[in-house]
């Protein structure tokens, strides 16, 4: 490395800054390397390094090391980058970026001022999206009104719940391809989100949520009925998934809590614990925050999961195990409380609002449930706080698709980061890639579609939904934009 020409590799796709210092004849030194370390952005402006080494000591080492490889320089390979541990924001992102988060890094409570960064939103062309070597990214759908939730039917019909517009449109599979020209499916259901379908192979009926209830049509057309008549109270949370288990026995519906952090609660009523599920909150809480059951018919309830304060997107596993990404508690600072992507139990307990990450109480609720303490089952994996992950899916190409992707995807999460108003340094507004081991997060994820945040105040879109069409493309729907993204494999 020492001593070689800057940007003087062959095969390597260099920046503007990189190409300029070659025509130079700029060759590398300590004093060069150790200021390019320290601040990449500033040195080589488009560098595709996302992290500094902000330690001189640490510096010093690494280019100790650089000075001793010999040879000829290293032949292009996909790398994968990580970004620092525990906290990251928008700066850090690119295709292939691996991040990982822990309980072990956890700051204390307000250990930042608390946020209040809405984005802003401003046309997609001052950031086009961004997706790794190999794939393409185009906009499929534009001119929506809200897309929010998205599923594919075993037809492979893409459904949208079109929130804007209080409707659910279609776009229907023609040979293997969607019809860029959607059809209207149900109208005036108020803020649709959950979208299901019953049997899942050769599909009866499509069931919607919205805000308050479940209803269902007949998946060719026809009227509609209600399945739950009183799913939730309204206002708060307002999104309620849907998915069905892999036997079609059981019909999940996620309920996200009607405040923050349970600050309306008061004293728990006598006699309370003993006879509700572990966990379950009272008074404007009653309902809420939890993971639902029903039978199909919409009879049996059952709570299958308490302490979970928003969970915005359901799916089974490959394993058939229930998944929640779940939108985690504001107000305590920039790097609390981590969202997460889980494995729900049935019977667990996830914290809200007394506990968070197992048993970190949240000072807001301090000495309310000491009886909670250890109680609280620790999520799978930890996204950076505020990233608000919302849709996801697993990757599973149908047969013959003309735009599978490489066999190494199979069995993968893609999921959408919605991004938060709670965050000073923006995260979010991208879809990242979670690689299952034996059913369960490794722990890591990757960034997959990134290049929609334009800096700390200003996003040009938001993902919601994912979904994999009849093609084998990723499609992505963007409510701030108003579009459906499909991300292609072109190898």
């Amino acid at each position: 490395m020492v001593g070689r020409t800057v940007g003087g590799a062959k095969g390597f796709a260099y920046s503007d800054s990189f190409k300029a210092a070659a025509a130079k004849g700029e060759k590398w030194d300590e004093k060069k390397l150790d200021a390019y370390l320290a601040d990449p952005q500033k040195v080589m402006p488009g560098s595709a390094m996302p992290v500094n080494v902000a330690d001189a000591n640490d510096r010093k080492v690494l280019i100790a090391y650089l000075s001793s490889l010999k040879g000829d320089a290293a032949t292009p390979a996909a790398a994968k980058t990580s970004a620092a541990a525990g906290s990251s924001d928008w700066r850090q992102d690119a295709p292939g970026v691996r991040h990982r988060v822990t309980v072990a890094d956890l700051p204390a409570p307000y250990a930042t001022p608390s946020a209040s960064n809405g984005p802003g939103v401003v046309n997609a062309d001052k950031a086009a999206p961004k997706v790794p070597a190999g794939f393409t990214v185009s906009v499929f759908a534009s001119g929506l009104k809200g897309p929010r939730q998205i599923r594919v039917a075993s037809t492979g019909d893409l459904f949208v719940a079109e929130a804007g517009a209080n409707r659910v449109i279609v776009f229907h599979n023609s040979g293997g391809r969607l019809n860029p020209q959607p059809e209207n499916f149900v109208s005036e259901i108020r803020d649709p989100f959950g979208i299901a379908f019953f049997p899942a192979e050769k599909p009866q009926y499509v069931y919607l949520s919205s805000p308050t209830s479940i209803i269902r049509a007949p998946f060719n057309g026809g009227a509609k009925e209600t399945v739950v008549a009183d799913l939730a109270p309204g206002g708060g949370h307002s999104s309620r998934d849907l998915i069905f288990s892999p036997d079609g026995k059981y019909l999940y519906a996620a309920v996200g809590s009607a405040g923050n952090a349970g600050e309306n609660l008061g004293d728990m009523p006598s006699g309370w614990a003993g006879a509700h599920a572990l966990g379950e909150a009272w008074s404007s809480e009653s309902g809420r925050a939890m993971v639902l059951r029903f039978d199909p018919n919409g009879g049996n309830r059952h709570i299958l999961a308490t302490g979970i304060r928003n969970c915005v997107g359901l799916g089974i596993g490959p394993d058939g195990s229930v998944f929640c990404t779940v939108n985690e508690r504001d107000g305590l600072g920039d790097d609390l409380v981590p969202d997460y992507f889980s494995r729900i139990q049935d019977g667990g307990y996830y914290g809200w609002p007394w506990y968070y990450l197992g048993s970190h109480a949240d000072p807001r609720q301090k000495d309310r449930r000491p009886d909670l303490t250890d109680k609280a089952t620790v999520p799978d994996l930890l996204f950076g706080s505020h990233s608000a992950p919302l849709g996801f899916t697993f990757y599973h190409a149908p047969a013959g698709a003309k735009n599978a992707f490489p066999a190494e995807y199979d069995g993968n999460a893609f999921v959408a980061l919605h991004g938060s108003w709670n965050r000073a340094r923006r995260t979010g507004s991208k879809v990242v890639r979670i690689v299952l081991k034996d059913g369960k997060p490794t722990g890591e994820y990757e960034d997959f579609m990134t290049g929609l945040v334009i800096d700390d105040s200003r996003v040009s879109g938001r993902p919601v939904g994912v979904a994999v069409g009849p093609d084998g493309a990723l499609y992505v729907s963007d409510d701030a934009g108003g579009k459906i993204w499909k991300i292609e494999n072109i190898k």
